[in-house]
């Protein structure tokens, strides 16, 4: 077993929460698989990840107020 491996500690797949050793051995990391990167890909590419912006008093927000 190469020494990396002894090593590698579990963590969860952010997507789908599968166990899994986070080793340099995983293309994918953090992910367990290729299809969970790939939806995660697709969730920031439809906007389902957003940062919340702060609204300011007069309903407009902070990039709105700096052209």
């Amino acid at each position: 077993m190469p020494p990396e491996s002894r090593r590698a500690r579990k963590v969860h797949c952010p997507q789908c929460n599968a166990s899994l050793l986070w080793s340099t051995e995983n293309p994918y990391r953090p992910f367990c698989s290729e299809r969970c990167k790939l939806i995660d890909l697709g969730q920031w590419a439809t906007g389902a990840y957003r940062i919340p912006q702060a609204e300011r008093d007069n309903g407009r927000t902070e990039d709105e107020d700096n052209p």
